[in-house]
């Protein structure tokens, strides 16, 4: 059917099909934008969640959550070496002893808490449980120098920490339940100062409870948060004496007494006690301890000392007049008073040196 111009008519169903390449265009772009838009989202989520200074942060303290200390301290920047530790103005003979799984305690509840950027670094602030005590940390982070297509990140400053341990009163401790012995993680060996602090590198963020439980000493222990990237952490144990070793010191006290007081002279011979007469003795002197004294042991140093006690001795002795022979019994309490030094060997016994003087 021709219509008044003279051309064939269009039917409306032919007419619907050519406009419907414009809506096509049309939906394939917004499906375009779309899948960028999403494309873009994932992307950024990706980012978040592995590749972003959070992440890095949040990778490293689920290593310390697992105990996995080998893989913390193989994260970039972690590590450091003497010149680190000298710059930031720590031992550069630090002790990487407590470097590993056994001595590290329950580290829980760790997430992210604020990020901000200053210059080129970005510091992440998180927040923790270290052993039952709420802390809170901030690191800085900036971008590794061997950096590739995908955005990998290092510690600025190395999360490990310094902890200057003095313990007096024993060469042997533990630290959050690790036996740690000066002379196996001091640069000098066997010849190590028992006063001086022993250096000893720690994870932060991290709690260490420092103890002494040994037959000679004991201490219930101090606990220490390590919450700052290379900063030293000073810490002072005293042990105490246990009553067992202040028993075998009482016991040792009165076995040299007992054995000064066989000695059948007036003036027994390194011991703390003795009786001066005028006139001859008749026959050897009978010396007895009738009061032992009762030992306690202080700390003193690296070693221990016997304060001064009191302590009693019976003399019994034939003293002959030189003026007219006549010989009369001497039976006398003398007091005196014993005190004593105390060292530590290297095989954990205990050398003792008693003296003293008349009371």
């Amino acid at each position: 059917m021709d219509t008044a111009g003279g051309g064939p008519a269009t039917p409306e169903g032919v007419r619907g099909a050519r406009a419907r390449p414009g809506r096509v265009v049309a939906g394939i772009t917004l499906v375009g934008v779309l899948l960028i838009a999403a494309l873009g989202a994932g992307a950024a989520s990706l980012y978040r969640e592995f590749y972003s200074p959070r992440a890095f942060v949040q990778h490293y303290l689920e290593l310390l959550q697992d105990r996995r200390t080998a893989e913390a301290l193989a994260i970039p920047g972690v590590a450091v070496d003497s010149v680190e530790l000298q710059s930031a103005g720590l031992p550069a003979t630090a002790s990487e002893a407590l470097l590993r799984p056994d001595a590290l305690a329950a580290l829980t509840d760790a997430e992210i808490t604020g990020e901000s950027t200053n210059g080129d670094q970005t510091q992440i602030t998180v927040g923790y449980t270290a052993g039952g005590y709420h802390g809170e940390t901030t690191f800085s982070i900036q971008h590794d120098t061997n950096e590739g297509l995908l955005p990998r990140w290092r510690f600025a400053r190395s999360p490990l920490s310094v902890m200057k341990l003095t313990v007096d009163g024993s060469m042997r401790f533990a630290v959050n339940g690790f036996e740690v012995d000066k002379r196996q993680v001091s640069v000098d060996g066997a010849d190590v100062d028992p006063t001086a602090a022993v250096p000893l590198l720690v994870f932060s963020p991290g709690l260490y409870s420092v103890d002494v439980d040994t037959a000679i000493s004991a201490t219930p222990g101090v606990a220490v948060l390590a919450d700052a990237p290379l900063a030293g952490i000073p810490v002072d144990v005293q042990a105490q004496p246990t009553d067992e070793f202040i028993s075998v010191v009482q016991s040792r006290v009165e076995d040299f007494l007992t054995a000064c007081a066989q000695q059948k002279v007036l003036q027994p011979t390194g011991c703390p006690f003795g009786f001066t007469v005028r006139n001859r003795i008749d026959d050897a002197p009978t010396w007895s301890i009738v009061e032992q004294p009762v030992v306690t042991v202080v700390p003193d140093g690296a070693g221990w000392r016997i304060p001064s006690a009191k302590a009693v001795a019976h003399i019994v002795v034939d003293v002959r007049s030189i003026f007219d022979g006549s010989v009369r019994t001497v039976e006398e309490d003398i007091a005196f008073r014993v005190d004593g030094e105390i060292t530590v060997l290297p095989d954990g016994t205990a050398s003792i040196l008693v003296g003293g003087s008349s009371d």
